[in-house]
């Protein structure tokens, strides 16, 4: 049976939500438990665990993985200018990449800050981004990989033993958690089992080699323990609000906003910026799961009090799983797909048990309410 959060908007389609017997889903108590958090307390242990990691005799205290976006930008900034360490951050490129994220990223470097860019081979890229919407109805498959491994490669090779993630993304917004210690600190078993879900060596074929995985493999387990790298989530240590890091970002940097003043599928202008790929991965979440962009942004926001569910559903109503036509020609140009092979494999993902075709139409058998 089809239901939806009590509290936010979210359904119980969403990969590992959990919902208790009230019908609040895992996201929202997680939003009421950290109420009664002492965040004093996290911020003392976070200053007493950066002592271990400031280097004056090395370039880099830690490493950022960097979009370029409100939330990582968030993180850099405050390491640097609040907490006095001297961060790497590190990129992992769009698949295709817009003016905005550009923008946003030459901003940051003003600001006073280092990066790298890592933009991997485009011929491989592009190949798994096929292969995995084709097969996965996920354009960012690999990317998502990437965007871990890569950046720990990174660490590993400049010996920078700390790295700082934003948000551990399963307890703040509705998902399975390993363990309490994954909550804090992010591992290869994580790595696996969230976010990509197998072990990229199985990505091998006539097309792709193991070399040219390379920044898509998790780093050897020894090269890890030489340096000491640890990947921890600065949302552990903080009250972690994503309309706060966008309003915090938009006083220090000149942070632009998305063009036409939305994303396409949500009301949010803020979120999700650097990649024209984006809104196809996020209505392939719609076809697949039921519930779109917008439902994914309005819940966030009612579990941060910023605004009500009513508002939340008017939102939702009005832009979820609205096709994504900003960038669709671009999006076929380099998945190598006519519109009607594209519209094809929407369909080939379309969960059966969520939709009914009606008079040559798909409609969802459920609506968010």
């Amino acid at each position: 049976m089809i239901k939806t959060c009590t509290k936010c908007l979210m359904p119980n389609t969403r990969p590992r939500v959990v919902f208790n017997e009230e019908g609040v889903c895992n996201a929202c108590i997680n939003a009421e438990e950290k109420k009664q958090i002492d965040w004093d307390a996290r911020k003392a242990e976070f200053e007493n665990m950066l002592s271990k990691y400031r280097n004056k005799d090395a370039a880099y205290d830690c490493l950022v993985p960097w979009s370029g976006g409100k939330d990582s930008s968030m993180v850099a900034y405050k390491l640097k200018y609040e907490f006095g360490l001297n961060p790497l951050l590190v990129t992992t490129s769009p698949l295709i990449s817009n003016s905005v994220g550009e923008h946003n990223r030459e901003e940051m470097r003003r600001a006073g800050f280092d990066s790298i860019f890592i933009r991997s081979n485009q011929k491989v890229a592009r190949y798994l981004s096929r292969r995995f919407f084709i097969e996965r109805g996920n354009p960012k498959a690999a990317w998502d990989a990437a965007v871990t491994a890569a950046t720990v490669r990174t660490a590993v090779a400049h010996k920078i033993p700390v790295m700082f993630f934003a948000e551990h993304g399963e307890s703040e917004y509705g998902g399975r958690v390993l363990s309490e210690d994954h909550k804090r600190e992010r591992d290869v078993a994580e790595f696996l089992e969230h976010l990509v879900g197998d072990d990229p060596l199985n990505w091998e074929d006539e097309q792709v080699t193991e070399r040219d995985l390379h920044w898509y493999l998790y780093p050897d387990m020894d090269d890890i323990r030489k340096v000491g790298v640890r990947q921890f989530y600065f949302g552990y240590f903080f009250n972690w609000s994503i309309y706060e890091n966008y309003q915090f970002m938009s006083d220090v940097i000149d942070f632009q906003l998305a063009e036409g003043g939305r994303t396409d599928g949500t009301f949010t202008n803020y979120d999700s910026l650097d990649d024209k790929i984006d809104d196809i991965y996020y209505y392939m979440q719609y076809i697949k799961f039921g519930f779109g962009r917008a439902v994914r942004d309005a819940s966030r926001l009612i579990q941060l009090g910023v605004i009500d569910r009513k508002q939340a559903l008017e939102y939702a109503h009005k832009y979820d799983g609205e096709f994504p036509s900003k960038y669709i020609d671009e999006n076929l140009e380099y998945l190598g797909l006519s519109l009607d092979e594209f519209n094809d494999v929407v369909d080939k993902h379309r969960n059966l048990e969520i939709w009914d075709k009606v008079n040559g139409e798909w409609k969802l058998k459920f609506e968010i309410a």
